[in-house]
């Protein structure tokens, strides 16, 4: 199973060391505190909104609005919580991740690269309006695209290394000794672009993520959308993802899955 599975995995997985931090590939991907958290709220009300008008900005505000007061407590940023609560809601500035974890369907709707670039600069700039925060969900959208579309490694690298100036020549050995929790598109969308390089299969890349010991859901969720798209996610971590879903965030999926997948 290819597709936006790969971000709510990453994020189901990675929810119990966001606040536990490990320097470790040995963990149990799954547990009884395995949850979904906002990168998959987000990552749904991204999909709700392709799937309803992607042409339309004031569809994606109301559904990042609708999906965000509908799971309070799903672990958003303070800036983030106050955007929820605006009758008419402005971007803040945002260099933070919220607009890469939440990108991924943006690269399964497009018909293009271009097309790809466009919508996930639109669903960036509604709140991360920040040149980082842009940067961050077009490089992982780009990255995303190009694996759904069978471009090999290292011209994936080569893309996002010329285009966006991350630097992805440093190894996850290198990063992991002294890395810190980074909620930065700068400090954070590159190492989880890394995780997925380097990985063998798409469960390898979850596990390089989270050992990391960063931002571990979001960054899982990064790499795993990127993963997704490359290799086939495993029936039995699709399986348990899709168990840590509720009945509402399980229909968009599945909505989605139907439309564009």
């Amino acid at each position: 199973m290819k597709g936006i599975i790969g971000a709510i995995s990453g994020d189901v997985i990675g929810s119990v060391y966001e606040n536990r931090p490990i320097k470790t590939k040995d963990f149990d991907l799954f547990s009884y505190y395995s949850r979904f958290t906002d990168d998959t709220v987000m990552t749904l009300a991204i999909a709700r909104w392709l799937f309803e008008d992607k042409t339309s900005k004031d569809v994606l505000i109301k559904n990042l609005k609708y999906f965000g007061n509908r799971y309070p407590n799903a672990g958003y940023g303070p800036r983030f919580y106050d955007w929820l609560g605006q009758e008419s809601p402005e971007p803040y500035g945002s260099w933070a991740n919220g607009s890469a974890m939440r990108v991924s369907p943006c690269a399964w709707v497009a018909d293009s690269l271009e097309e790809a670039q466009d919508l996930a600069r639109t669903s960036a700039i509604v709140t991360h309006n920040h040149p980082d925060g842009v940067t961050g969900a077009l490089a992982t959208s780009d990255a995303i695209y190009l694996s759904r579309i069978g471009a090999g490694k290292d011209e994936i690298r080569d893309h996002v290394e010329l285009r966006y100036g991350y630097d992805l020549s440093v190894t996850l050995d290198e990063i992991r000794p002294s890395y810190e929790f980074d909620i930065s598109c700068k400090g954070s969308v590159p190492e989880s672009i890394i995780c997925f390089l380097e990985a063998d299969d798409f469960e390898d890349t979850i596990r390089n993520a989270v050992s990391l010991g960063g931002d571990a859901d979001t960054q899982a969720a990064i790499a795993g959308s990127i993963a997704s798209a490359y290799w086939d996610v495993p029936d039995d971590i699709y399986d348990e993802t899709i168990d840590c879903l509720d009945h509402f965030l399980l229909g968009v999926f599945m909505d989605f899955e139907d439309r564009f997948m």
